[in-house]
């Protein structure tokens, strides 16, 4: 990674209190449903902004949740942590996404599918893998945020756009104009910020998932199948579950599970 998106990182503000302790009560094996709500219900914006989401329609919950302690009960404990950390981490950057040529509500509704998704995908099926998979398909594509600051500060967007329309893959173009992928930038981040070891192994690996280690292996598949499935501008197209169903044979995950996944968020 270049320097200059390397001193990017490093000058992010920390993040608040509140996320430090809803990454703590999380680690600990100790901790119960109730030691998350309480941190949850200390911040009431925070509250809100987590059943504003959980009340979308893309989870499918025909009854209104209204409190952090039914959103934990029917989402769990890994899933609402999901949901906090976004929210969290979305607020300590200035979204710009137009050199990527999207606008921010597209940007948001990225991170929605990817998570309704996987949440989809999982929340009965493994409940466990989910807990790394929902910050994990919300907070990967944070590393797209400072690729767009810095090919505006290097003046580098017309470059960026041509690479995008010539090769049709944002990766490769984002290797071709900055040398590094968004989820690497994502990892990085999480790393500066002493986030859960897992979390940021699933986003490194989820473009090389075959080379992740055992233990998060089918997280990073799982995660890659998740991007594939979700365009740049927040659409599922025949196209993409297409290309998402050759991903899932390839890595033997359970193709009945996931096409009711898909199915769950296109409703």
């Amino acid at each position: 990674m270049n320097d200059k998106l390397l001193q990017q990182i490093r000058q992010l503000p920390p993040l608040p209190e509140s996320a430090m302790q809803i990454e703590a009560v999380y680690q600990n094996p100790n901790s119960t449903f109730n030691d998350m709500v309480k941190i949850l219900e200390k911040d009431p914006l925070l509250t809100a902004d987590i059943l504003k989401a959980a009340n979308s329609p893309l989870y499918g919950f025909s009854r209104e949740i209204n409190a952090i302690s039914q959103a934990v009960g029917l989402f769990g404990m890994g899933t609402v942590r999901g949901f906090a950390l976004a929210s969290i981490v979305k607020k300590s950057f200035p979204l710009d996404l137009s050199s990527y040529g999207i606008t921010n509500s597209q940007f948001a509704e990225l991170s929605k599918k990817q998570h309704a998704l996987v949440t989809s995908w999982y929340i009965k099926k493994d409940p466990k893998i989910l807990g790394i998979l929902s910050p994990a398909a919300f907070l990967v594509e944070i590393g797209k945020v400072l690729i767009s600051q810095y090919l505006v500060q290097e003046k580098l967007q017309e470059e960026f756009t041509q690479a995008l329309h010539e090769l049709q893959d944002i990766e490769a173009a984002e290797m071709k104009v900055v040398a590094v992928g968004a989820p690497e930038v994502s990892a990085t981040i999480f790393t500066h910020w002493k986030f859960d070891e897992k979390l940021i192994e699933t986003i490194r690996y989820c473009l090389d998932p075959q080379n992740a280690p055992d233990d998060i292996k089918k997280a990073a598949q799982s995660l890659h199948v998740a991007r594939v499935a979700v365009a740049l501008n927040g659409s599922i197209t025949q196209e993409s579950i297409a290309q998402a169903k050759l991903l899932v044979n390839q890595y033997a995950l359970d193709m009945d599970s996931f096409l009711k996944a898909v199915e769950n968020v296109l409703a």
